[in-house]
């Protein structure tokens, strides 16, 4: 991480509130940063005030998001920009557009957008950090609201995905063919895997797990519990397999619909430090009713739930100040869903100057109210 040399671009500012620090506790203190964090200075005196503090914290990190604002991933470069400038709004910071299964083509064009977006990045939009690929290489018997265009991960297809140089974070079933034998290739991209869409059971997830960090990589769970199945006692499934493993990230969506409060207890309970909270957020983001689509189909939006026609759940409509707050009303103490917001899914792909209030760490902030509702947002220390 760079030192916290001050950047001339960007004036010194100071603010005061609670400061999520490092070891994950909320400490009164004043905070000072430029185009990076400069210091922490804590004093309990402030604790003393007669108006609440306000909670300063890292910006959120959405490593899961198809889409917000009216856009979606798979539109091209201005659905990229629109749900990137959607999210900004409510305090991620930095996330990867995630595609969605599609014919491959469109996979491909979908990428293309996302590397184009992130090779010229705009003031007013979350830094695009790479992509997430969500299918096609997974279960065509766990889709979810996924269309109908599951495909074998044939090594042609993975380098062909891998040339783009733009997928950090890749959700696949263990049980697809070629999925376990392109673990290495994967992995030596950099490129972190996440067991998800699968009807794989706990022995073959453990295995692949395992393969996962022989060959030097990361893996986790997408949408952990969704699309995945239960868990049983006899049958531990997917979820049994992610929860027992020491080093799997764990992403939850807490919009209250996907997963229910006392599953979120317990997978933080197991989790702790990997669980990482995602929005999983489709373009009609931000909406409480209306209609929207997702891959061709007609989705429903009614009481903060977005579902086909059959019920079927069709991401969410989340955005992650919304999931932060629902974590908490789950049971997961505020600093845990903080940090399940931020430092998770910074450490999790591998970002050293993203998630936490350190000296030297990029000055990405968000500021939220006692509520936990967001009253400022900072990009590269500039409010936006």
């Amino acid at each position: 991480m760079a030192g916290p040399a001050r950047d001339e671009r960007v004036r010194e500012q100071v603010l005061t509130g609670w400061l999520l620090t490092p070891a994950g506790r909320l400490r009164a203190g004043r905070l000072r940063f430029a185009a990076r964090v400069l210091a922490l200075e804590f004093d309990a005196s402030l604790e003393r005030g007669a108006e609440p503090l306000p909670l300063i914290a890292p910006g959120f990190v959405d490593q899961h998001v198809h889409g917000g604002g009216g856009g979606d991933t798979m539109d091209g470069v201005e659905g990229v920009r629109a749900l990137a400038r959607h999210h900004l709004r409510f305090g991620t910071t930095a996330l990867l557009p995630t595609t969605l299964t599609a014919p491959w083509d469109d996979v491909l064009a979908g990428l293309r957008a996302v590397a184009a977006v992130a090779a010229a990045p705009a003031a007013e939009e979350a830094a695009v950090l790479g992509a997430h690929l969500e299918g096609p290489f997974v279960s065509p018997q766990r889709l979810g609201a996924q269309p109908p265009f599951a495909l074998a991960a044939e090594a042609a297809r993975v380098r062909e995905v891998l040339a783009l140089g733009v997928v950090r974070l890749a959700t696949v079933a263990p049980e697809v063919a070629g999925v376990m034998a392109s673990v290495p290739v994967w992995a030596e991209a950099g490129v972190r895997l996440n067991v998800g869409h699968t009807r794989a059971d706990a022995p073959l997830v453990e295995a692949f797990l395992a393969a996962v960090r022989a060959a030097g990589g990361r893996a986790g769970g997408t949408h952990v519990f969704n699309a995945m199945g239960g868990l049983e006692g006899r049958a531990p499934g997917p979820v049994g397999a992610l929860l027992g493993d020491a080093d799997a990230a764990i992403e939850l969506i807490c919009d209250g619909h996907h997963v229910a409060a006392a599953a979120v207890r317990t997978a933080w309970r197991a989790a702790r430090e990997r669980l990482v909270l995602v929005t999983d957020a489709i373009r009609a983001s931000g909406l409480s009713a209306g209609t929207t689509a997702l891959g061709g189909q007609r989705v429903t939006i009614e009481g903060g739930a977005a579902r086909l026609a059959d019920g079927t759940l069709a991401g969410s409509v989340l955005t992650m100040d919304a999931a932060v707050r629902g974590a908490v009303a789950c049971g997961v103490p505020l600093e845990a869903a903080l940090h399940a917001a931020s430092a998770a899914p910074a450490a999790y792909l591998g970002l050293d100057d993203r998630g936490l209030l350190a000296p030297g760490a990029r000055a990405d902030l968000v500021v939220l109210e006692s509520d936990l509702r967001v009253r400022a947002v900072y990009l590269g220390g500039r409010e936006r």
